[in-house]
C-alpha cells in the first residue's frame, strides 16, 4: 500500500479511529490492532510474501529468546551465527541471486566455459532490506546483552512490522522502539499537530516537488546522448532533489503517522544538502542506515582505532556494502565507492568534523562565503554521484557524467528543451527555501504564527497535493 494512494487515505483513518477511540484504554488490544493493520498494509502489496515476513519475525524472536536464556557458550554462539546467516541468506536469495548467477556465467564465459543459465522468476519482496535489518539489529543486541528484556511475541512483531516504517524505514532499534510499544500511549494534542504537519509536508515533498522533478529528470536520463550538457546538468540537479524529496518525504510521512499513533521514530534526514563535507552529509542523509552500518559493522571491524590503513579499508567496505544494500548492480557499488573516495580527505585530516571557520562576529561576510563554497562543493560531489545511482549501467553512467563535465568545462550552455529548465528552476529553490527555514529542527515543520495565514498555507498545500496527485509515482526506496 502506498502512502500516496486512495487505499491509504481510507485505511489510516479507520486504524486511527479504532486505535484511539475503541482500544484506547487497552494496550494489548492497541498492539494487536497495530500488528493486524501492519500485516494488512503489507499484504495489500502482495499477500504471498506476508508469510516470509511472519516467518522471519518468528525466527528472530526465537533466536533472541534463546540468546537471553542460554548458558552454554557453544550453543549460544551457534544460535547467534545461525540467525545471522539465515537472515543474510534469505535477503541474499531474493535480492542478489540473479546478480551473482549472471556474474558467474559471465566470468566462466571469459575462460571459454559456457553454462546454461537457469533463471528463477524471483520477485523482490517489498521492504525486505528494512525488516531484515530490524531483525539483525535485535539479534545482535541480544547477543551483546544490550537487549536484556524479552518482549512478548506481539510486541516484537509490532517492532518489526510497524506499518509506517515497514517498507522504507527508518530502520529502528529495539532499545528505542520496543519500550514505546510496551508502555501505554496517551493521546497528545501537540504530538498530533506536529505529526499532521509532518505528514502534510511529506506529501507535498513527494507528490508536488519530487514527482514534478521526476517529469524533468526521466526524459533527460532516458535520452541523455541527445541532450546538451546544460540539460544533463539540469537532469542531475532534478534527480538530486527528486530522490531527496521522495525519500525524505516518505520519512516525514512515516514519522508523522507514527506521531499520530503516539510513537517517536528515529530521525532519518537532517537537511543533508546543507552539509559542508561528505562526512557531514552522511550524518544527515538516511541517518538510520548510516548509523546501523556504523554500529553493527564499522565499529566491530575496528572503526578508526587501528591506524589510517585499517580506517581506509573499513570505510571503503562500509560504503561498498551500503551501495550493494541499495541494489544488486554494479552502478550501486560504484556509487558507494565514489562516496568512499569523497570521504578520504576527512580521514587524512584525522578528523571528520568541518574545518574551523573565521569568527562570524569578526568577519561575517568571509565566514558566509567560505561556508557557501563548502556547501556547493559537497553538493556538487553528491549530485555527480547520484548519476551512478540513477543510471543502471556503468557504461551509461560514465558516458552521462563525461558528457556533462566535458560540456561544462567547454562552456557549452546551449539548451534545446527550455521547459525542463523552467520546471526544475521553479521547484528546487522552493525546496531549498523551505528546508533553509526549517533546518534547525527536522521534526517540526514551521508555519506562520497567525492562524489565518497558517490555515491558508495548509489549504494551499493540500490543494497542490490533490492537483499534482495524478502522476502515480511510487516511492523510489520501495525498490530497495
Amino acid at each position: 500500500m502506498l502512502f500516496n494512494s486512495l487505499a491509504f487515505l481510507l485505511f489510516f483513518p479507520i486504524v486511527f479511529f479504532l486505535y484511539w477511540f475503541v482500544f484506547r484504554t487497552h494496550l494489548k488490544l492497541q498492539n494487536g490492532l497495530l500488528l493486524v493493520a501492519s500485516y494488512f498494509f503489507y499484504a495489500w502489496w502482495d499477500w504471498r510474501f506476508l508469510g516470509l515476513l511472519i516467518g522471519s519475525t518468528l525466527l528472530d524472536y526465537i533466536a533472541g529468546a534463546l540468546l537471553m536464556n542460554e548458558k552454554n557458550k557453544r550453543f549460544y554462539r551457534l544460535v547467534f551465527v545461525s540467525s545471522i546467516v539465515l537472515n543474510i541468506a534469505v535477503l541474499g536469495f531474493f535480492k542478489y541471486f540473479h546478480f551473482f548467477a549472471q556474474e558467474l556465467a559471465s566470468l566462466l564465459h571469459q575462460f571459454g566455459i559456457g553454462i546454461e543459465q537457469h533463471t528463477l522468476n524471483i520477485v523482490l519482496p517489498i521492504g525486505i532490506s528494512f525488516y531484515t535489518f530490524h531483525g539483525l539489529s535485535y539479534v545482535i543486541d541480544c547477543y551483546k546483552k544490550r537487549q536484556t528484556e524479552l518482549p512478548t511475541v506481539i510486541e516484537y512483531a509490532v517492532f518489526v512490522s510497524f506499518f509506517p516504517l515497514l517498507v522504507a524505514g527508518p530502520i529502528e532499534r529495539a532499545q528505542h522502539l520496543l519500550p514505546q510499544i510496551q508502555r501505554k500511549r496517551q493521546f497528545n494534542e501537540q504530538q498530533w499537530i506536529e505529526g499532521s504537519r509532518l505528514m502534510l509536508w511529506g506529501f507535498f515533498k513527494k507528490v508536488v516537488i519530487a514527482d514534478s522533478l521526476a517529469q524533468v529528470a526521466n526524459p533527460i536520463f532516458a535520452d541523455y546522448s541527445h541532450m546538451s550538457p546544460l540539460l544533463l546538468l539540469i537532469g542531475t540537479l532534478a534527480f538530486s532533489f527528486q530522490i531527496y524529496g521522495d525519500f525524505s518525504g516518505y520519512s516525514d510521512i512515516a514519522t508523522g503517522t507514527a506521531k499520530l499513533m503516539g510513537f517517536e521514530l528515529l530521525s532519518n534526514f537532517k537537511f543533508p544538502y546543507f552539509s559542508e563535507n561528505i562526512a557531514d552529509f552522511w550524518r544527515r542523509w538516511h541517518i538510520s542506515l548510516s548509523s546501523w552500518f556504523k554500529d553493527y559493522l564499522y565499529i566491530p571491524l575496528g572503526g578508526s582505532k587501528n591506524g589510517t590503513t585499517r580506517t581506509i579499508l573499513n570505510t571503503f567496505l562500509i560504503f561498498v556494502v551500503s551501495g550493494f544494500w541499495h541494489g544488486a548492480s554494479w552502478n550501486f557499488i560504484a556509487w558507494g565507492t565514489l562516496h568512499a573516495l569523497f570521504f578520504m580527505p576527512s580521514i587524512f585530516r584525522k578528523k571528520t568534523a568541518t574545518l574551523a571557520l573565521p569568527s562570524a562576529q569578526k568577519n561575517p561576510i568571509k565566514t558566509s562565503f567560505i561556508r557557501g563554497l563548502r556547501l556547493l562543493r559537497t553538493f556538487s560531489l553528491v549530485a555527480l554521484a547520484w548519476n551512478f545511482f540513477r543510471i543502471p549501467t556503468l557504461t551509461d553512467a560514465f558516458a552521462y557524467s563525461q558528457r556533462l563535465l566535458k560540456g561544462l568545462f567547454q562552456f557549452d550552455f546551449s539548451i534545446s528543451h527550455p521547459e525542463f529548465a523552467l520546471n526544475a528552476l521553479w521547484w528546487i529553490p522552493i525546496f531549498l527555501l523551505i528546508d533553509g527555514i526549517n533546518r534547525q529542527n527536522e521534526r517540526q515543520f514551521l508555519v506562520p504564527k497567525w492562524r489565518v495565514f497558517r490555515w491558508a498555507l495548509y489549504l494551499a498545500m493540500t490543494l497542490c497535493i490533490f492537483m499534482f496527485s495524478n502522476k502515480d509515482q511510487q516511492f523510489l526506496y520501495f525498490q530497495f
